[in-house]
């Protein structure tokens, strides 16, 4: 029981919803992607250019940004274990799949 409020919920975190958290479709910008796979901007397009890393969504001439399931994906293949090729492969994955969406 949590004591505080009287009820058996488990209490609220003391931190606000990530962007991922909340619409589930998030774009992130690479400062977003950078603060999620704790990466520099060199690091994120050296990525991109390894086949590491699905290459950004342009948003208009001068922007661009990653869907949050894209990256969600990509570092749970890194969690667990999964080797740069099989992260490559899943990089062409989540790219052709971006053909089908609508």
């Amino acid at each position: 029981m949590n004591t505080l409020t009287n009820t058996t919920a488990s209490p609220q975190p003391d931190h606000p919803k990530g962007a991922m958290q909340i619409v589930p479709n998030a774009l992130l910008g690479v400062p977003d992607l950078g603060n999620v796979a704790r990466a520099s901007r060199a690091t994120i397009y050296a990525w991109i250019a390894a086949g590491l890393m699905t290459p950004p969504i342009k948003l208009g001439s001068k922007s661009s940004a990653w869907p949050a399931f894209e990256v969600n994906a990509i570092l749970a293949a890194r969690i667990a274990g999964k080797s740069d090729d099989e992260i490559r492969a899943l990089v062409i994955q989540l790219t052709e799949a971006r053909k089908h969406c609508a």
